[in-house]
C-alpha cells in the first residue's frame, strides 16, 4: 500500500477514509494477540513470526468498509515478543552483558547544546572501554586455553597424567611427540580463542541481519529544534548498520591480534636469549611490530566518528570492514607459523606473563572511566538537571560495572578451570596474580552491596509505616482492616526502590573502583596471591585473605551457574522474565553503539515496523490513530511518534500506561528522554495522556513542567480499585501494581477521551480552555 493509492487500489481522494486506528503495543514479557484485542480469534495482518500486526478476524478487512467503522476506530496489536525471548538458549547471551552494559553507558550522557567535541569525546572514551572488554575476554579464552591447558598442565607430567586427553600434548606421556614442543601447544589451543572471535563476529552478524536490518522510513532529516530535539527523531537514529560493520571488524580484528600475541610473544622471548638463533629473533621482532601497527590501526577505526544520525546511512566503510579482520587474520596465521617452529631447548615452566596483560587492561579500564566521569561531569554542568541520576554521572558508573564484569567472569573461569585441572593445587602455578586479586575482592564488594541492600531495607520499611495512614485517608469512611492496609503500605514503599537505584549504582561502582585499584597495586606490589602476600601479618589480616580468596573462587563458580540458570528461566517463564524483564529490555532497547557484540537491538526493528504501519496508515486512508503502549511499549510508541513527519505526528494520539518514559528513561537517558525531549513530543502530538499508580515499581508521572503536567498526566490511579468488599466487588480485590491496567475504569475513560478526538477532518485546537466531552474522575485536566 503506497501513499498514491487508497486501499482499495484506487487512487486520489476517494480512497482517504478518514478511519481511525488504535494501536495497541505491548510491554515487557509480552501477551498474545487474543489477550491485547480480548478476542480469541486474530489474523496477522502484516509482519512475520518474529513481530508481527494483528487484528480481530472481523476486522481484516476493515480498509475496505469504511463505513462500518464510523464512530469507532479499528484496533490492531503490535506484537513484538519474540525479539526479545525465545527458547532457552538465548540465556547464553546473559555472557555478554559486559558488552551490554559499556553499550548503556554510550547512551547515559547527559543533556549537552553547543558541546559537539565533548559530546565526540564521551562517545569516544565509551567505544574504547568497550574494545577494552573485547581484549579482556579473548585475553581470558587465552590464559585457559595457552596458559593453564597448553602450557601449565600438559607441560606437566602430573597434571598431564591426571587428564589423559592431554597426552599427546606432553612431552613426557607422548615421547617427545611432535605437537608436544611449547609452541605447538600454543598454536594448537590458539583454536578456542580464535573460534571464540569466528563465533562472537557470526553471532554479531546474524543478529544484525535477523533484528536489525529493517530500515526506518527514508526522509529528509527536519530541521535542529533547538532544546526540545531528542536525536530519536533523527532518520538515521534506529539504522546504524555503518558504525555496527566498522566496530565489528575493528573489535574482530583486536580479538585475532590478541591471540596472535599470546602465541608469538612466549616465542619472541625465548629466540631473545643469549645465543639464541638471528633469524628467530629478527622474525620475532617483526612479528611484534606487525602487532602493534595491527593495534594502532584498530584504535584508530575506533576513535572514528561515531554514529551517522542525520540521514539513513546505506553506505559501508569498505577499505576497512574487510581488510582489517583479514589482516588480522594473515597476522595471526604467521605468529601460528612462526611459534610452532621448532625449537628443540625450549620448555614450558611456570606460567606465561598475564599479570602484566591483565594488569595493563585493568589500568586502562580505571583511566578511561575516569576521563569518561570528567567528561560527564563536564556535560552536565553545562545544563544541569535535578531528576538526572547521579548528576550526570550514571554514564561513568555503568561503565564501571561493566568493566567489573568483565573481569569478575574472566577471572573467574580462569580460577575455575585452574581448580578442576589442579585438584592438588601443587602441580601448576595456576592464573596469574591479579585474576586471583580480582576474585579475592568479590566477598568484601559482596559485604558492601549487603550493607546497601539492608539499609533500603530499612529506609523501606519506615517508608511504609508512613504510608499507612496514607492509604487509611485514601479510603475514608471504610473499616479499617490493618493486614490490608500493611500489605498496600508495604507495596507502594517497594515501588519506591526503583528511585534509590541511582544510590546503590553509586556506591556499588564507587567500592568496585576502590577495590579494583586494591587489587592491581597489591598483585603488583607482592606478585603473590592474598593469602601468601598476607603471609607473616596479623593472624586476622591473614586468615580473612585466605578465606577472601577461597570464598571468592568459589561465588564466581556459583554465580556463574545462578547466572545462565536464572537466564534460561527469564527466557522461558513469563512470570520470572516480567520480574528481571525490564533491564533486560532496558539494555537492548538501544543500538550497538559502543559495542558490536553486545546482544541485538530489538528497537531496531519495532521501532521501524511501528513507524511505517503508522505513517502508511495515514496516508492511505487520510485517519488518525491513537498509539497504546504499555510498560516498555510506551518507550516504543514514543520513539516511534518522534520518527513520524510532523504532519502525521499531528494525527497522533498518544495513551501511555506503566511507563518507564521519565522515571527510567529520562533520568537515565536524560540526552535523549529528558524534560525538554518529552516536552516537545507532547506538543508535537495530538494528544497525549498518561496512566500510572503508586504500587507500580516501573512506570511513573513524566512530570512536565507548567500546564504540560496535568495535561499529560491523570492523577494516581487507586490500587487496590476497593479496599474491602462491596456490592460490587464482593471478594477483596488484588493489588495490580505494573500489571492489567485496563482493568480500572479510569484506562477506558482515558482512551474513550483520545478516541473521540478522533475526526477525519482537522484535528481539535489544543489547550483551548474548553471542557473536556467526559470529566476525569481524578479531578485532572482533560484536555491535551
Amino acid at each position: 500500500m503506497n501513499g498514491e493509492d487508497g486501499p482499495d487500489g484506487t487512487g486520489g481522494e476517494e480512497g482517504r477514509t478518514g478511519t481511525a486506528l488504535e494501536l495497541l503495543v505491548h510491554g515487557v514479557g509480552g501477551t498474545t494477540p487474543a489477550e491485547m484485542l480480548d478476542d480469541p480469534r486474530t489474523v496477522r495482518v502484516t509482519g512475520d513470526h518474529i513481530a508481527a500486526v494483528f487484528r480481530r478476524t472481523e476486522d481484516a478487512d476493515a480498509e475496505s468498509r469504511p463505513k462500518d467503522y464510523r464512530g469507532r476506530p479499528v484496533p490492531e496489536a503490535y506484537v513484538w515478543c519474540n525479539l526479545t525471548s525465545g527458547n532457552g538458549t538465548r540465556a547464553l547471551w546473559l555472557l555478554l552483558l559486559p558488552f551490554m552494559v559499556v553499550n548503556l553507558a554510550h547512551w547515559m550522557r547527559p543533556t549537552a547544546h553547543g558541546r559537539t567535541r565533548t559530546v565526540r569525546l564521551y562517545g569516544l572514551l565509551v567505544r574504547l572501554a568497550g574494545l577494552t572488554l573485547t581484549v579482556l575476554l579473548v585475553a581470558a579464552a587465552c590464559e585457559v586455553a595457552l596458559d593453564l591447558v597448553a602450557w601449565q598442565c600438559a607441560g606437566t607430567r602430573v597434571c598431564a597424567e591426571r587428564h589423559s586427553w592431554l597426552g599427546f600434548l606432553s612431552p613426557d606421556m607422548s615421547d617427545g611427540g611432535w605437537w608436544s614442543t611449547p609452541g605447538r601447544r600454543l598454536a594448537l589451543a590458539a583454536v578456542v580463542p580464535a573460534a571464540l572471535t569466528g563465533l562472537l563476529w557470526y553471532l554479531s552478524l546474524r543478529t544484525w541481519r535477523a533484528y536489525e536490518s529493517q530500515p526506518p522510513t527514508d526522509r529528509e532529516p527536519g530541521p535542529e529544534e533547538g532544546p526540545g530535539h531528542t536525536a530519536l527523531g533523527r532518520p538515521g537514529f534506529w539504522y546504524g548498520r555503518r558504525l555496527v560493520a566498522r566496530l565489528r571488524a575493528a573489535h574482530t580484528a583486536a580479538a585475532l591480534l590478541t591471540v596472535a600475541a599470546a602465541v608469538g610473544a612466549p616465542a619472541a622471548r625465548f629466540d631473545r636469549r643469549a645465543g639464541g638463533p638471528a633469524l628467530l629473533d629478527t622474525l620475532g621482532w617483526v612479528l611484534e611490530a606487525a602487532l602493534a601497527a595491527g593495534a594502532v590501526a584498530v584504535v584508530a577505526v575506533v576513535c572514528r566518528r561515531g554514529r551517522s544520525e542525520n540521514r539513513l546511512d546505506r553506505e559501508l566503510d569498505e577499505h576497512v570492514v574487510r581488510p582489517l579482520p583479514l589482516a588480522a587474520l594473515a597476522l595471526l596465521v604467521l605468529a601460528l607459523l612462526y611459534g610452532g617452529w621448532a625449537r628443540p631447548e625450549w620448555t614450558s615452566a611456570g606460567r606465561l606473563p598475564g599479570d602484566m596483560t591483565f594488569g595493563g587492561i585493568t589500568l586502562v579500564q580505571g583511566l578511561l572511566v575516569l576521563a569518561l566521569a570528567v567528561v560527564a561531569h563536564v556535560i552536565h554542568r553545562s545544563l544541569p538537571d535535578a531528576r538526572v541520576a547521579m548528576r550526570g554521572l550514571g554514564g561513568p558508573a555503568v561503565a564501571m560495572l561493566a568493566c567489573a564484569l568483565g573481569g569478575v567472569m574472566s577471572g573467574g573461569v580462569c580460577q575455575r578451570v585452574s581448580d578442576w585441572l589442579d585438584g592438588t593445587g601443587t602441580s601448576i602455578d595456576g592464573p596469574p596474580v591479579l585474576l586471583t586479586w580480582h576474585a579475592s575482592v568479590i566477598p568484601p564488594l559482596l559485604v558492601v552491596v549487603l550493607l546497601l541492600c539492608a539499609a533500603l531495607a530499612r529506609h523501606t520499611w519506615r517508608l511504609a509505616r508512613v504510608e499507612r495512614d496514607a492509604v487509611e485517608g485514601d479510603h475514608p469512611g471504610e473499616a479499617g482492616d490493618p493486614g490490608r492496609t500493611r500489605r498496600i503500605a508495604l507495596t507502594r514503599a517497594l515501588a519506591t526502590l526503583t528511585d534509590r537505584a541511582p544510590l546503590l549504582v553509586a556506591l556499588t561502582s564507587a567500592a568496585t573502583l576502590l577495590l579494583g585499584a586494591g587489587a592491581l597495586v597489591g598483585a603488583l606490589a607482592t606478585g603473590r596471591v592474598p593469602g601468601e602476600a598476607a603471609r607473616g601479618t596479623y593472624a586476622v589480616v591473614h586468615g580473612a585473605a585466605q578465606t577472601a580468596q577461597a570464598l571468592g573462587s568459589w561465588l564466581i563458580g556459583l554465580g556463574f551457574i545462578l547466572f545462565v540458570t536464572w537466564g534460561r528461566r527469564a527466557y522461558k517463564d513469563p512470570s520470572a522474565r516480567r520480574t528481571i524483564g525490564i533491564l533486560w529490555d532496558v539494555g537492548t532497547f538501544w543500538p550497538r553503539a559502543a559495542h558490536p557484540f553486545a546482544p541485538p537491538c530489538y528497537a531496531e526493528r519495532a521501532v521501524p515496523d511501528l513507524t511505517w504501519r503508522m505513517a502508511t496508515w495515514t496516508r492511505a486512508t487520510g485517519g488518525r490513530l491513537v498509539i497504546s503502549g504499555h510498560s516498555q511499549g510506551s518507550v516504543l510508541a514514543a520513539s516511534a511518534a518522534w520518527q513520524l513527519e510532523p504532519s502525521a505526528r499531528k494525527r497522533v494520539a498518544l495513551l501511555t500506561y506503566g511507563s518507564p518514559l521519565e522515571r527510567l528513561y529520562g533520568r537515565w537517558f536524560p540526552a535523549h528522554f529528558g524534560p525538554a525531549a518529552l516536552g516537545s513530543l507532547h506538543e508535537e502530538v495530538d494528544c497525549w495522556r498518561n496512566l500510572y499508580r503508586r504500587t507500580d515499581p516501573i512506570g511513573g508521572p513524566m512530570r512536565l513542567p507548567g500546564d504540560s503536567g496535568p495535561a499529560v498526566d491523570r492523577g494516581p490511579l487507586k490500587d487496590p480499585l476497593t479496599y474491602g468488599r462491596t456490592e460490587l466487588h464482593p471478594l477483596p480485590a488484588p493489588i495490580l501494581g505494573h500489571s492489567d491496567y485496563q482493568a480500572d475504569p479510569a484506562f477506558a475513560e482515558e482512551r474513550q477521551r483520545l478516541l473521540a478526538r478522533l475526526r477525519p477532518d482537522v484535528p481539535a485546537p489544543r489547550h483551548t480552555g474548553r471542557p473536556a466531552p467526559v470529566p476525569p474522575a481524578d479531578g485532572g485536566s482533560g484536555d491535551c
